[in-house]
């Protein structure tokens, strides 16, 4: 199993912090290996809504579908692969921090095949990219203020 967890301080209001990370269209400003994410169903952040995204890691094209399983604007919000290499939940909570809002983003899955062989270096890689997406993000909006 590969359960990743990071976090971040974000100088910026819990409410803008929470929208921009949670609205799918914005991932490939702020995730370096996300090309595009794109609405199946629904056009808003919402329960049960689904996103395609283009991604590439370790050197591979990954094409993926995201179901929004859990949503509490501003506090929460769940994704479970619908359909990808293997399955994955990607949870992001945000909360009020001294300093702006602390934003944690945690991914957990089960690789099968090849990918449960290198699964330990997935998982060391796949924290390296979480760290950087979070300081992508906390750059992004923090120079928006």
């Amino acid at each position: 199993m590969v359960n990743v967890f990071t976090e971040i301080v974000i100088r910026c209001p819990r409410d803008v912090t929470a929208a921009y990370a949670a609205n799918p269209e914005n991932a490939p400003e702020w995730y370096a290996n996300i090309d595009s994410a794109e609405w199946i169903s629904g056009h808003a952040v919402q329960l049960g809504a689904t996103i395609a995204f283009k991604a590439k890691f370790l050197g591979r094209e990954l094409a993926y579908v995201y179901e929004i399983s859990d949503y509490t604007p501003g506090e929460r919000m769940v994704m479970r692969t619908a359909d990808g290499p293997f399955p994955m939940e990607t949870t992001y909570t945000w909360e009020d921090a001294e300093e702006g809002t602390r934003m944690t983003l945690r991914n957990r899955g089960n690789p099968s095949g090849f990918s449960a062989f290198v699964s330990p270096f997935m998982a060391i890689m796949m924290r390296r990219a979480n760290e950087k997406d979070l300081r992508r993000i906390k750059d992004v909006l923090e120079r928006r203020r």
